[in-house]
């Protein structure tokens, strides 16, 4: 029951190719469609890759016990980039000459990128499943999509949620060493004050710092003091500051992003009690996430402690569509065919591609960490004029 109601996520998909010519590959005896994904399974990105990389595994198995895709089975060829940009690019030339017909992609922009250009120069579609960067595509080309939550679509419910709360004053964090972690607070402060908010003072740190003094001592100073605190650090950074800020006795509201999804996050104990972060879903009773998060568990032995998880399951499966929908394994096929894809059931909702540049258009879940659980705030579906520009 549990795999039957996750392959349903693909059915629609599935259906379609009956309605297009098969591949060349097929009508030539070949039995496999090969996947690459260049990740970073050691090094910074190793909470994000992992778990994605476990996702897409899943999904690769339920599409080949269901028959393969175009009735190829799927073989997935994995290199591990270690987190270096400069190995990125050398992984993913390895999985071209290896024959892949797409592209799974590191979570950090940098490397995403890296990787990106490679497959561009040999038209195989690529994407991230979860890096947020929303001009990631456009930075690389017409071959390259995005799966995650744009940030600034991040940035815009966070900012909406906080409006709601009644926070009047934002005090922000950000680091210049990443978009991820200079542009997401950009967007939120954007929104925020495009929301009728204030702005009263932005913070910096340097992506690994561990001693957020200076930085506490400020936020202390301020006057006014904020009613809020945003920022999308992550590991080691968040919990170094989220501690230190306890710690001096400052209890303000903080918001955090989808790089604090992490079993470290909920292991903090009480310094990380009432935080909210935005991420990909939530996987509500009856809901798709919450299929997918048993059929997780049938397959590894434990529990599903991120959405990363789901996300990687969502892009393979975005993939399937994509090359069932051309009915061909050439690269020019699928990209024109992923471009056009809408509502596409994944484990997190639906995903549309069609019209949007390449970034797919997702409900965003926020949650708040109670108990060092995640607990559901709600789903938001900003309005487009609230979404800052990329």
């Amino acid at each position: 029951m549990k795999i039957s109601r996750l392959l349903s996520i693909s059915a629609a998909a599935a259906l379609m190719a009956g309605a297009f010519a098969v591949s060349s590959d097929t009508e030539a005896g070949h039995h496999e469609i090969k996947i690459g994904y260049a990740g970073g399974f050691t090094g910074y990105l190793a909470p994000y890759d992992q778990p994605s990389l476990k996702g897409v595994q899943l999904a690769v198995d339920q599409l080949n016990e269901s028959g393969g895709i175009l009735g190829m089975e799927v073989q997935l060829i994995v290199k591990d980039t270690r987190t270096y940009t400069a190995q990125s690019a050398v992984a993913a030339q390895e999985l071209v000459d290896e024959g892949v017909v797409a592209m799974i992609v590191s979570c950090d922009v940098d490397p995403a990128v890296a990787s990106g250009v490679v497959a561009q120069a040999a038209e195989i579609p690529a994407a991230s499943s979860c890096a947020s960067t929303p001009t990631l595509p456009a930075a690389v080309g017409p071959y390259m999509f995005s799966n995650y939550t744009a940030d600034n679509l991040q940035g815009a419910v966070l900012a909406q949620y906080a409006r709601e709360q009644g926070y009047q004053n934002a005090y922000i964090l950000l680091s210049r060493d990443t978009p991820y972690t200079e542009k997401l607070p950009e967007y939120f402060g954007e929104a925020f004050e495009n929301m009728g908010g204030n702005i009263v003072a932005v913070g910096e740190y340097a992506t690994g710092q561990q001693d957020f003094s200076a930085e506490v001592t400020n936020i202390k100073g301020l006057d006014p003091q904020p009613d809020v605190i945003q920022t999308s650090a992550y590991e080691p950074d968040f919990p170094a500051f989220i501690k230190q800020l306890r710690a001096a006795g400052i209890d303000t509201p903080v918001l955090g992003s989808d790089g604090i999804d992490s079993p470290t996050t909920f292991g903090l104990g009480d310094v990380a009690e009432g935080v909210v972060f935005s991420n990909a879903g939530f996987a509500s009773p009856g809901s798709p996430l919450e299929a997918y998060e048993m059929a997780y568990e049938e397959k590894y032995g434990e529990p599903n402690d991120t959405v990363f998880t789901a996300t990687g399951y969502d892009l393979m499966m975005v993939i399937a569509a994509a090359i069932e929908a051309a009915g061909s394994t050439e690269g020019p096929a699928i990209r024109d065919a992923w471009d056009n894809l809408e509502n596409v059931e994944v484990a997190t909702g639906l995903i549309t591609y069609k019209g949007q540049g390449r970034v797919p258009v997702r409900v965003v879940a926020l949650n708040m960490v109670v108990d060092g659980d995640r607990v559901h705030v709600g789903d938001f579906s900003p309005d487009i004029d609230m979404i800052p520009a990329p």
